[in-house]
């Protein structure tokens, strides 16, 4: 059980991996001082002795918070991912210790969508191809195989943000739009959805990845995929290195079922700039390889700092969760004149009874109060008098089933 105040000077923040320094601009401006940065991942013996008195953790994909780490940073009350995913976080054991972690949906969605859609003009002119032939002396001067975006046919695996933007995006080329999804998504612009999966891959010009990693996404474009996809088709991927099989694509290649590809995430990637990048789809011409580069621009990182800061400082100073990946989300307004009580703990019939019974013993005014609940936790936000605070608060940490308590003052 850990009990934390809010103390800005006490405060210790710490953000790695070369975070983009306008996130150490948001806590700054918002008062945060004791901040450390590191421009790597830490090896593991200095990340533990970091975290020992830590209570926000900023990462980006290669620091991996596992349930181990966690018992050596005690104080940690939140986890923000400087990216999209989450994978590298252990999000059951964040959970149960009554940690938050944040990422950020949203700040690269532009970048991403970009980065598709060049690759997609690219392919269909041949330039890659032809870019390498040249590079080794050949002049390859043909329309062979050389087409234009308009009147193609997009077909968007997963239309969320990202698949969404690149449908706009590609409407605007004069290409045909259509999507799959698993959940019923409201077309934008003349964006259609297709009737399976599979009449996607086989009506489609050019099919674009922008799915989550799931046990339902991994090899969803495999040998039996490639196999409903259209002739002379290229396939994009810039979502996540599971999802494509990449022996399956090495094979469509070399049969030519394909035009082309376009992969920006592999199964297994470098851990670092200086390891070797090892695929079988470095012999093709004909393949676009990049570095996991999607939403690696410098709009799109300052934005992603940005994001993800603030939500920590808006749960470090009111306690507010909304967009949390793990945890009970509770939009919160601001506590002005109040103190304002946390109060996280397992999931279990009669907790906020006993809650309540502590204030009312203690004659506290409730002014205002919140509760969220997932299956595993509890989390009950409340807003009362100033002069009644501190005698409530050493009570409430007693409660049987309490995982962390905070007061915000």
């Amino acid at each position: 059980m850990q009990t934390e105040s809010l103390d800005k000077n006490k405060i210790k923040i710490v953000l790695l991996e070369g975070i983009h320094p306008s996130a150490e601009k948001v806590f700054r401006d918002d008062g945060y001082n004791n901040i450390i940065t590191a421009p790597k991942s830490l090896p593991e013996a200095e990340l533990k002795s970091t975290l020992s008195d830590a209570h926000f953790l900023g990462i980006r994909s290669r620091t991996q918070v596992t349930a181990e780490l966690l018992e050596h940073a005690p104080k940690l009350n939140a986890i923000g991912c400087f990216c999209i995913g989450t994978n590298q976080v252990d999000l059951t054991a964040t959970k149960i210790k009554g940690i938050p972690v944040f990422n950020a949906p949203f700040a690269n969605t532009r970048s991403v969508a970009e980065l598709v859609l060049a690759e997609l003009i690219l392919l269909l002119r041949g330039v890659p191809q032809k870019s390498a032939a040249a590079h080794r002396g050949e002049w390859q001067k043909s329309a062979t195989n050389s087409y234009e975006t308009r009147g193609k046919t997009l077909g968007i695996v997963g239309y969320g943000h990202i698949g969404t933007q690149v449908g706009i995006l590609a409407e605007s080329l004069g290409m045909q739009v259509q999507y799959f999804d698993i959940e019923n998504k409201l077309a934008l612009g003349n964006a259609r959805p297709a009737d399976s999966y599979q009449q996607l891959l086989s009506t489609s010009d050019v099919v674009s990845f922008h799915v989550p990693e799931t046990p339902e996404t991994k090899n969803m474009m495999d040998k039996t995929a490639f196999e409903h996809l259209k002739e002379g088709a290229i396939l994009i991927n810039a979502s996540r290195g599971t999802v494509v099989d990449i022996e399956s694509l090495s094979l469509a290649l070399s049969n030519q079922k394909i035009l082309g590809a376009a992969i920006d995430v592999f199964p297994n990637e470098p851990k670092s700039n200086q390891e070797e990048f090892l695929s079988p789809l470095r012999e093709f011409d004909n393949v676009i390889l990049t570095p996991h580069i999607g939403g690696s621009t410098k709009e799109a990182q300052a934005n992603i700092g940005i994001e993800v800061s603030e939500k920590l400082v808006k749960y470090s100073n009111n306690g507010s969760t909304l967009s949390s990946v793990n945890f009970p989300e509770a939009a919160l307004p601001s506590h002005a004149g109040k103190h304002r009580i946390c109060h996280i703990h397992k999931n279990a019939p009669g907790v906020l009874a006993k809650i309540n019974e502590v204030f009312s013993s203690k004659s506290v005014n409730i002014s205002a109060q919140y509760l969220q609940t997932d299956e595993a936790v509890g989390y009950v936000v409340t807003d009362i008098d100033q002069t009644s605070s501190d005698k409530a608060f050493e009570v409430l940490r007693q409660i049987p089933g309490t995982i962390r308590t905070r007061i915000l003052y």
